[in-house]
């Protein structure tokens, strides 16, 4: 084989290589995420007039921000229970952000977690705890 073969093939490989491995974060896949806030370990339950919301921001691991404006999408719960339920997502690296209100404390608590979806799980439901502090 040529050299001018063996860097054609080598070139076709790293470019295969590179398609495959690179997934982007986004909506319209098949991942779903079952986020749990916790404040000091307990569950924060989702209130009728302040449910919890989930906020996602695509293709990076750390925080982007407190405004809601600093994110790509938003999830909010159910009245009475303790997750939010964030579906139709891709593969990737998403920063999950999670805000609620903590009726024991009576305190508004937020925080996040970098998490990335492998394309192994690009069809399963993801269970995710983020820990939220004051």
């Amino acid at each position: 084989m040529s050299t001018a073969n063996c860097q054609l093939v080598f070139l076709l490989f790293v470019f295969c290589f590179l398609f495959i491995s690179c997934h982007k974060a986004g909506t319209g896949g098949n991942a779903s995420l079952m986020v749990y806030p916790q404040h000091h370990d307990v569950p924060i339950i989702n209130h009728v007039g302040y449910p919890d919301t989930v906020f996602l921001k695509f293709n990076v691991d750390e925080l982007s921000g407190t405004r809601p404006s600093d994110y790509d999408v938003f999830y909010v719960g159910t009245p009475r229970e303790d997750f939010i339920h964030c579906d139709g997502l891709k593969a990737g690296k998403y920063f999950v952000y999670a805000v609620g209100y903590d009726s024991f404390y009576m305190q508004r608590v937020s925080g996040g977690i970098p998490l990335k979806i492998k394309y192994s799980q690009r069809k399963e439901m993801i269970m995710v705890t983020v820990p939220v502090v004051e």
